[in-house]
């Protein structure tokens, strides 16, 4: 199980990453928003993944109508997922959110 504080180590751990607020929630940049929480134990990241993800885990999975504009973001219920499946979707957030290695 995931939580707020692997999601906000993670984040920083990665080259250039700052936090800052976003609608209220903490929220962390690469070049644009990679992450965010959008609510108590539920996560918004980027990926091109979506669809596939929500289709086989929607329990984990899911995004509102507010994110239908936005096909990359993907919300997650941080209870679902390992902290190792959290730092692979976190790495390719940052990577889509204009992030660079090293």
């Amino acid at each position: 199980m995931a939580t707020e504080d692997d999601v906000r180590r993670i984040c920083l751990s990665m080259p250039g990453v700052t936090e800052r607020p976003s609608w209220g929630q903490p929220a962390w940049f690469a070049k644009t928003l990679m992450a965010r929480m959008w609510e108590e134990g539920v996560g918004t990241v980027k990926t091109e993944e979506r669809e596939a993800l929500a289709a086989m885990r929607p329990d984990t999975f899911f995004w509102t109508p507010h994110h239908e504009q936005s096909p990359k973001l993907m919300l997650i219920r941080l209870d679902n997922i390992d902290v190792d499946e959290l730092d692979e979707l976190l790495q390719e957030s940052y990577r889509i959110a204009g992030g660079r290695a090293g």
